[in-house]
């Protein structure tokens, strides 16, 4: 797979030398009982960057995205984000009874427009399914659904949980650019959390690893594909330059 990531390099500066990042998450814990899922965990993303938390099942990606929608309380620690942040979540989470064009439009209850035009751009083939219930669309339409329900949310900082769970890498391909497109066009903000480390260190320019609980390493995806220890534990060995 191929996939030209957007030219997004360090977050934005504020014009006074310093950068002020729009999602910032500062050394964040978030317990279970006695068990801590998220322990010191620190992490930027600025404007119009597309960034990549990759690790593990279980490594606690999917307990970070839920804390920054506020599903799950952090015991400790401080999140700061400069704008609307939109969640897609692991597994989608439609509507299945409910038709494509009713699913985005419950993306907008807070917008003054919940005139889904926009998204039927950016995924044409949802204008023909608009009429069709969620739950009898393939994985890859769904998937189209949720991101476009985010986006009926006008954010700033899209957070996508699993972007290719359960998907043909063809449909993640696809999807992948529409995602491209959408940073390089409208200057839209990823957060990508993804078990597939190769996928998520193509589409995005910069990238953190997370390893039960804790930030392993982070830093240009590109620099972090040539690290051993990131080779083996998610590439599958060496990855050739």
């Amino acid at each position: 797979m191929v996939l030209s990531p957007a030219a997004s390099g360090p977050p934005a500066g504020d014009g006074t030398g310093e950068h002020t990042p729009l999602l910032s998450v500062d050394r964040l814990v978030v317990r279970y009982g006695a068990a801590v899922a998220l322990d010191d965990v620190s992490l930027e993303v600025g404007r119009g960057e597309m960034v990549a938390l990759i690790g593990a099942n279980g490594a606690g990606k999917t307990t970070l995205l839920n804390t920054l929608s506020g599903i799950i309380t952090a015991s400790s620690g401080a999140i700061s984000c400069r704008g609307r942040l939109a969640h897609v979540p692991e597994g989608r989470e439609l509507f299945p009874d409910l038709c494509v064009d009713d699913n985005l439009r419950l993306g907008a209850w807070k917008a003054a427009s919940r005139d889904p035009a926009d998204v039927y751009e950016l995924f044409p083939k949802l204008r023909d399914l608009a009429r069709r219930r969620a739950g009898y669309l393939s994985g890859g339409e769904q998937q189209m659904v949720a991101i476009g329900r985010a986006l009926m949310a006008k954010p700033d900082l899209l957070a996508i949980d699993e972007l290719s769970q359960g998907l043909a890498p063809n449909v993640v391909q696809e999807i992948g650019r529409y995602l491209v497109r959408l940073n390089a066009d409208a200057g839209l903000s990823v957060l990508l959390v993804e078990q597939n480390a190769r996928l998520a260190l193509e589409l995005c320019s910069r990238a953190y690893v997370l390893e039960t609980g804790r930030i392993a390493a982070e830093g240009p995806s590109s620099h972090l594909k040539e690290q051993p220890a990131v080779q083996r534990a998610y590439l599958g060995g060496h990855v050739a330059t």
